[in-house]
């Protein structure tokens, strides 16, 4: 095969073959390949797109371009989830230890965030001694022994993936529906998984602004998933506001530990009840977990009795991590300088909007993310948001808090903060938490 064949037929807009996408997926591994053409090659799927076929073609051969994890020893069929990401999202931290207070084992990789704040991993590291560079031997044993463990995606897992998402960063080919599921579903399937729920986000904070770009996106990564024959499920889920009030890595996990105590936010108490509740449907395939509600019953039992707490206290102390910080989460450190928003209404009004986008800008500027791989991030800076859309506030209440290294940050932030506010005089409803629910029987 020549390179130059598979550019001008996905030019003109013709199909690849499977063993064309193949070809060239291993061309990308080995190196053969150069990137001009690889580039070209991008391009020309971001203005063509891609066939469901070609899709899980390529997804199937990212997916194999490396090392792929087998976990048949450790569970009979894995579950997994994974969010396309958004501002103060920590769901992972209190839903894997749900699902494995329930016994179902849930081994996790992740990767570092790349933008507004840090990933899993970042938010993790804020607990003194986590170690989330782990061996695979490590990683099977903690998931055997304790039921949860997370760690880093290892460099060999879907290799052609890193190397196709360095050429789109910087050839803006990044947007491309076939190539950003293709990204996702990839790492998904070599980590073994077998039953897999997507947390699809939209809105202002999210990488889809739309629904109609994020269900298209759903709909594209669970067809991938029945061609690949695993379990899926998506959720289109609202990120016009931040979830849960903590916005910034430690703040974040101080947040997840008040949830799994059986407190923390409400949207983000229901947000993870739900994913979990999946989770789990799938991990019973239609038996043992067939009914949502006893499940979320079983789910909400684990919260209050301190199940799914301790959970997150052996994965703690498994990975290495201070086992203190679960019971008194202020081991965790944060920024020592903060300073507080205020409603300045003389009367009392509603909110009508807290820009998701607007707030994770500012969790960016304290240094709460990385805008390359490789930047530091300072773990304790970061926003707690106070007030949420739909809320009544009166003249002078509390909106927001910045958690700040240095004074200097410190009025940049609150006036950048501010601009994310929008009031009413006259009441708003609450955002919902999901827009919507895909799977495959829904699309045939």
């Amino acid at each position: 095969m020549q390179m130059i064949h598979l550019i001008e037929k996905k030019r003109d807009g013709e199909a690849l073959t499977e063993d064309e996408i193949r070809w060239f997926v291993e061309g990308v591994t080995s190196g053969v390949l150069p990137d001009y053409q690889i580039a070209a090659l991008l391009m020309a799927i971001y203005f063509q797109g891609m066939s469901a076929h070609e899709t899980t073609a390529l997804t199937l051969a990212m997916a194999t371009s490396g090392h792929q994890m087998d976990l048949s020893d450790i569970t009979d069929y894995a579950v997994d989830k994974h969010s396309s990401g958004g501002v103060g999202d920590k769901t992972t931290l209190v839903v894997l230890p749900m699902v494995a207070a329930l016994g179902v084992k849930v081994a996790k990789m992740s990767g570092r965030g790349l933008g507004f704040s840090g990933g899993t991993l970042d938010k993790l590291e804020s607990i003194p001694g986590f170690q989330v560079a782990l061996s695979e031997a490590q990683f099977k044993a903690i998931a055997r022994e304790v039921g949860v463990v997370v760690c880093g995606q290892t460099a060999d897992l879907a290799p052609a993936d890193g190397k196709l998402y360095a050429l789109r960063d910087v050839t803006g080919t990044v947007p491309s529906i076939p190539l950003i599921a293709s990204s996702i579903m990839s790492k998904k399937l070599a980590s073994g998984a077998r039953g897999i729920v997507l947390d699809v986000k939209v809105g202002s904070g999210a990488f889809m602004p739309t629904l109609d770009r994020a269900r298209q996106l759903a709909e594209t990564m669970v067809q991938i998933g029945h061609g690949a024959q695993r379990d899926v499920i998506a959720v289109l889920s609202d990120m016009n506001q931040p979830l849960g009030c903590a916005v910034g890595n430690a703040l974040e996990v101080r947040e997840a530990l008040a949830c799994l105590s059986g407190g923390g936010p409400a949207d983000l108490r229901e947000h993870c009840l739900h994913i979990a509740t999946l989770m789990l449907r799938l991990a019973g395939r239609g038996a043992a977990y067939a009914d949502a509600d006893a499940v979320r019953g079983e789910l909400e039992e684990a919260l209050s009795n301190g199940r799914a707490l301790e959970k997150f206290r052996q994965m703690v102390a498994a990975q290495g991590g201070d086992v203190r910080v679960v019971d008194d989460p202020t081991r965790i450190q944060v920024a020592p300088i903060t300073a507080e928003l205020f409603c300045t209404a003389r009367e009392p009004v509603y909110v009508a909007e807290v820009n998701a986008l607007q707030v994770a800008k500012v969790a960016l500027e304290l240094g709460a993310g990385r805008l390359k791989k490789g930047d530091s991030i300072d773990l304790g800076v970061g926003v707690e948001v106070v007030a949420k859309v739909g809320d009544c506030v009166q003249p002078e209440a509390l909106l927001a808090r910045v958690y700040a290294s240095s004074e200097a940050q410190l009025s940049s932030a609150l006036a950048s903060l501010e601009a994310a506010y929008r009031f009413s005089s006259d009441p708003v409803a609450p955002l919902p938490l999901f827009y919507g629910q895909i799977d495959y029987q829904s699309l045939v």
